[in-house]
């Protein structure tokens, strides 16, 4: 017969889970069971055991068969039990412990990178833990009783009617609440859209992009025809029979550049001729350096264009929050893809940032990340012009990495050297669609936002020293 503790959490604020095994009453078992439990280390040593009324509640015994068994283990030292104090487990009530063996010695592990100069990661030491947790307060204190229940699948109004004040004033786009679908990021929109039915391919996507991208399409059975890119971003004239397009406008991924204006306007005329859909990948549109900031293709038009957003650059990846902004005739089915229950983005995090938003907090952190990624920006520069005047970064004027161009054939032998100095950082070529006839770019993408502030200066260091010679 076994018998186990249903709560005593409402009575002591603890619970206590014990099993009544084998031979023998109640009261054996009982004290078996606690033995057991302090031999194991289970019980440590100080802890306060439930009064024996709602211990023998819990587990449908007699108090007198608990009292007895506390008072056998107290006489055989396993307990004590003092006026105020309750029964505790006793100190010196050590658990057993394996025999001592020789250590076997293991292969030393590789030591990571010394250096982390990857893209698509912003200083993570950065992150304004002060401002983030006087949001969460004020939203922890202010959120009525319906949040701590199931969340809706479109997320939380107050970040709805945030963003869309935000995306209107920082980024030009034209939406509003109801039009407005939380997600827990960017690869997430994507597998609602398209693992979820609600778009279909072929699509179009630029000829260096993100190949996790890649990978999550054809996870979903879209098939993806790259577009050839030049000085002014993708070739949008030759865009064919897809049904969609997926864009980077405003800094192309990973090469660096805004689509030209013409080219904006371009694929919007597409759209239009073909009853097709542009897909816009705002990843980092808040940073931007050298020039005004680039507004939002879909503010061209808002029933042609999703535009898709997340702080994953601008706050940090841990925060899994992002946004699709969809045209009126595309809410309802993203909304029956997710389901009747928000399954991804964390209510309590929707306020949180809803606030942030709103007490300004995001955009004081937003131009406080500005000039330091500037600053880190032009440092790169300098570096470059003093070591390696032969190499040029382009796609400087934005974002938070820029692209090293190197002489042709020399890529391979650049990540291996950068590698060996202990740099982190990838090649263009890890970027580049399997199946675009565009020619071959050399390149190193160098992500100056990913270390911390002491860190950068020996980064750039090694950086220069692994680079090709002239």
């Amino acid at each position: 017969m076994s018998a186990s503790w249903v709560n005593s959490a409402e009575r002591i604020g603890s619970d206590l889970h014990l099993e009544l095994t084998g031979p023998g009453g109640r009261r054996a078992a009982l004290i078996r069971a606690l033995r057991e439990a302090v031999r194991s280390g289970r019980l440590a040593p100080g802890t306060r055991l439930p009064p024996y009324r709602s211990l023998a509640a819990d587990l449908g015994v007699a108090r007198n068969t608990v009292a007895d068994a506390y008072a056998e283990l107290v006489a055989e030292g396993w307990l004590t039990a003092r006026q105020g104090s309750g029964t505790r487990v006793a100190e010196r009530a050590e658990p057993l412990r394996p025999a001592a063996r020789v250590p076997k010695k293991t292969p030393a592990r590789p030591r990571g990178p010394r250096h982390d100069l990857t893209q698509g990661t912003p200083d993570a030491s950065s992150f304004p833990r002060t401002a983030w947790l006087a949001s969460y307060r004020r939203a922890l204190q202010q959120a009525p009783n319906e949040v701590f229940g199931p969340g809706a699948p479109a997320g939380r109004p107050e970040l709805r009617e945030a963003l869309t004040e935000y995306l209107a004033r920082a980024r030009g786009v034209r939406t509003e609440p109801g039009r407005i679908v939380i997600c827990s990021g960017f690869a997430h929109a994507l597998r609602l859209l398209f693992g979820g039915g609600v778009l279909r391919g072929p699509l179009a996507v630029e000829a260096y992009g993100l190949g996790f991208h890649r990978e999550v399409l054809a996870a979903a059975g879209v098939r993806t025809v790259p577009l050839p890119l030049d000085e002014d971003g993708a070739r949008i004239d030759r865009l064919g029979r897809e049904r969609a397009v997926l864009l980077t406008p405003a800094h192309q991924f990973p090469t660096g550049g805004p689509l030209h204006p013409a080219r904006r306007a371009a694929v919007i005329d597409w759209a239009r001729a073909r009853d097709g859909l542009v897909l816009e990948d705002d990843y980092d549109g808040e940073f931007r350096y050298d020039r005004k900031p680039v507004g939002a293709v879909q503010g061209l038009d808002p029933e042609r264009v999703i535009h898709i957003g997340s702080v994953s650059k601008s706050l940090s990846p841990a925060v899994r929050l992002g946004w699709m902004v969809l045209p009126e005739r595309y809410v309802d089915a993203a909304l029956a893809t997710k389901g009747e229950r928000e399954a991804w983005a964390s209510v309590l995090d929707q306020l949180s940032l809803a606030d942030f938003i709103a007490s300004g907090s995001y955009d004081r952190h937003v131009r406080r990340m500005r000039l330091r990624y500037r600053s880190r920006r032009d440092r790169l520069v300098t570096a470059l012009a003093e070591h390696a005047p032969h190499i040029e970064a382009s796609g400087i004027a934005a974002g938070l990495h820029a692209v090293l161009r190197l002489p042709p054939g020399t890529e391979a032998s650049a990540v291996k050297a950068a590698a060996w100095q202990g740099i982190a950082l990838d090649g263009l070529a890890a970027f580049r669609h399997p199946e675009t006839d565009m020619p071959v770019r050399d390149g190193l993408v160098v992500g100056y936002a990913t270390p911390s502030e002491h860190a950068y200066g020996p980064a750039l260091e090694a950086l220069c020293g692994a680079l090709p010679p002239p």
